[in-house]
């Protein structure tokens, strides 16, 4: 595999785990909100950026007494048919692993989960089912059914795992973080994440009043006192 980026340090995004990131290139969704815009093309458009993955390891070698896991994201990681014999490598270190998706590749969240090579996994959820064409860019039902199915596999697998939610005002409403959050069941996270309008895909963004996360975060507690949730700005 080749990276589009690695971040040897990070205390924040694998959840209790000094962690390293690696960047995977190319998604398929074009989500106007997205801030990696950069990682969505399938080609790097400057090669020398890419790393190739003995350097990677290299690099993961050196750092096993400083960091406890590698967070692998994108982009989206699941399309890269050898993510499966990459992420054995990084177990073979002795590293936690942890899985940013979208859920397009539900085949391949079923071949790391049979096969244990996760210890985290991250979804984001991007809308409710019925309108999640309008935040994904594209509107294609097979793309949004692999989503779905993605979701009730981590869902029913035994692995730790949070769903998220990127919070636009120009997208959702308040009722509609309250519907995607009904699909959760107790003792799951969820996490609320307001947009960032720094670097997005769509440049000319409107830049909407935020709702109150805090406040559709308290009604979900509410509603549903055994889902543990969290805001992130």
């Amino acid at each position: 595999m080749q990276f589009a980026g690695f971040q040897p340090l990070s205390l924040l995004d694998y959840p209790g785990v000094i962690s390293s990131i690696l960047f995977t290139q190319g998604c398929p969704f074009r989500c106007v909100y997205c801030h990696n815009p950069e990682l969505i093309p399938l080609q790097n458009s400057d090669i020398k950026n890419l790393i190739d993955e003995e350097i990677v390891l290299q690099h993961l070698q050196k750092r096993k007494h400083l960091v406890e896991g590698v967070c692998i994201t994108g982009g989206e990681p699941t399309i890269h048919p050898r993510l499966p014999a990459f992420i054995k490598k990084v177990k073979a270190l002795g590293l936690l692993v942890k899985l940013d998706t979208n859920g397009i590749s539900p085949h391949m969240i079923k071949e790391l989960i049979n096969e244990r090579l996760v210890d985290f996994i991250a979804m984001d959820l991007k809308h409710t089912w019925e309108r999640y064409s309008d935040v994904i860019g594209i509107n294609q039902k097979k793309a949004i059914e692999n989503c779905r199915a993605t979701f009730e596999l981590i869902q029913k697998s035994s692995i730790p795992h949070e769903f998220r939610t990127t919070v636009y005002s120009g997208l959702h409403s308040k009722e509609d973080i309250l519907t995607i959050a009904q699909q959760l069941q107790a003792g799951e996270n969820y996490a609320l994440q307001a947009i960032r309008y720094d670097s997005l895909y769509d440049p000319e963004l409107p830049k909407t009043q935020q709702l109150n996360l805090e406040e559709i975060a308290n009604e979900i507690c509410h509603l549903q006192p055994r889902l543990h949730i969290e805001v992130r700005r």
